[in-house]
């Protein structure tokens, strides 16, 4: 019996300790990369580009080279697909808005990549 309470508070300490490391600070914005502040556009499809290659090597395990004229497909279609107000978004956040994430989906079913 004594070992039967012993699990059960120990199953306890250890739950309170999951929920006190995960509170809901340690799920905010990511910090945004100072360079997209001033991007151009161009300079924002190399930067998405980038990002791009990095992601879809991984998913598809393959080279980055293999993965390359699909995530120049994706960076161009993105960011041309980009209207003023989503774009400043994007360089003050260094992440897409809700509106840019529904057209980079579509761009990546269009340009045959793998969705994260």
């Amino acid at each position: 019996m004594r070992r039967v309470v012993f699990a059960v508070l120990m199953l306890f300490l250890a739950t309170a300790t999951a929920h006190a490391g995960a509170s809901s600070s340690n799920f905010g914005e990511p910090p945004a990369d100072p360079k997209t502040k001033s991007m151009s556009k161009y300079q924002a499809k190399l930067w998405v580009f980038d990002r791009c290659l990095i992601q879809q090597s991984r998913l598809q395990s393959k080279t980055r080279e293999q993965v390359h004229s699909a995530c120049s497909c994706y960076s161009s279609r993105v960011v041309d697909q980009m209207n003023k107000t989503e774009f400043a978004f994007f360089k003050e956040k260094s992440y897409f808005d809700d509106t840019t994430r529904e057209k980079g989906y579509k761009a990546i079913d269009a340009c045959k990549l793998t969705r994260p």
